[in-house]
């Protein structure tokens, strides 16, 4: 574990007008959700929203293996597919619950942000999961403090996805971000209460519960990219960027 960078006040306003345009780009996209739009539309909206903004799509051409970068602006993740769905030809249709997650780069900074929205009249499962995961968002956020331990986010956000029956991914996780899409510290959605890093005012975090419907185990599509749970069941995602204080962490993406 590297040391987790502090920011100074003037590079927190930098990632405050990233975390804008990320919000910005949630909810023009959530507004355009409709039964029969393809996914490489809403990507195409939110990536021409982005640059007119000043920004840069973050995750555009991001990626480990140089053969396959994500070739898109938003991560589009519908029903089983957890996160990192590649917007295509794909249509949305009635009953379905996509994951939007998109990462803006302005001024040498980095905002990250995720929602999950229900299309048209979605299950009483499906609700419940997205306001749960949506919940446990915010558990985790308040945890999130100056002389809190990290794992004490990551346990906030596991006892109340557990307690409501469903499970949290385990081989994914939140991240430090900053100058960088990821930083230091890697942020489980489950843990110990009172381990981990002591969290400091100034650390700048993505936090972002992915909760499955069924068992938290996933697999890796064929595309190399979109993540889906093992059993088919429905996943949600919500992310905030946020910057701990002494007092409540600042939401950088509201």
């Amino acid at each position: 574990m590297g040391m987790v960078p502090l920011k100074s006040a003037r590079e927190i306003d930098l990632m405050k007008e990233c975390g804008r345009i990320v919000a910005e780009v949630l909810t023009l996209v959530g507004s355009r959700i409709a039964p029969g739009m393809r996914t490489k539309e809403l990507d195409e909206l939110a990536e021409e929203y982005i640059r007119s903004r000043g920004g840069v799509p973050a995750f555009k051409g991001y990626g480990h293996d140089k053969e396959n970068l994500f070739p898109g602006t938003l991560c589009v993740s519908i029903d089983d597919v957890v996160v990192h769905g590649i917007p295509d030809g794909a249509k949305i249709e009635v009953g379905q619950v996509v994951s939007i997650d998109v990462g803006v780069k302005k001024n040498g900074f980095y905002g990250d942000g995720a929602r999950t929205f229900g299309v048209g009249k979605v299950s009483e499962l499906k609700m419940r999961l997205m306001r749960v995961t949506e919940e446990s968002l915010y558990q985790g956020i308040s945890q999130a403090r100056a002389g809190n331990h990290l794992h004490d986010v990551s346990a906030a956000v596991q006892r109340h996805v557990e307690a409501a029956g469903f499970s949290v991914v385990r081989d994914l996780v939140g991240h430090g971000i900053g100058k960088n899409l990821h930083e230091d510290p890697a942020i489980p959605n489950f843990g110990e209460p009172g381990t981990g890093v002591v969290l400091k005012a100034g650390m700048t975090l993505a936090i972002e519960p992915m909760v499955n419907a069924g068992t938290h185990r996933v697999t890796v599509g064929d595309d190399g990219w979109a993540v889906r749970t093992a059993d088919g069941k429905p996943s949600a995602h919500f992310e905030h960027t946020i910057v701990v204080t002494t007092g409540e962490a600042e939401i950088l993406t509201r």
